[in-house]
């Protein structure tokens, strides 16, 4: 399985990327250097968004449609899942 996620980090911003473990990737992203290099200066990092997929094609693809939404839509498709 594959997993999309969004984070919100500690300035507010959102962050987006895909993973296989998303406990670990959380972790890393907020305490280890593995973390992107952009949430590193912006911890910690909080989980607000999760899709799973079954290969990793669908979920890059998905993960190229979430990168060119605007913020606010971004916010509205968070939003639905809550």
């Amino acid at each position: 399985m594959y997993y999309l996620y969004i984070l919100e980090c500690a300035d507010k911003s959102l962050y987006t990327g895909i993973t296989v473990d998303l406990e670990r990737r959380v972790i890393e992203h907020n305490t280890s250097k593995i973390g992107a290099k952009y949430t590193r200066a912006r911890r910690p990092v909080k989980l607000v968004y999760q899709k799973r997929f079954r290969n990793r094609s669908n979920a890059s693809k998905a993960e190229a449609k979430v990168k060119g939404l605007s913020r606010e839509e971004k916010l509205e498709l968070i939003n639905q899942v809550v």
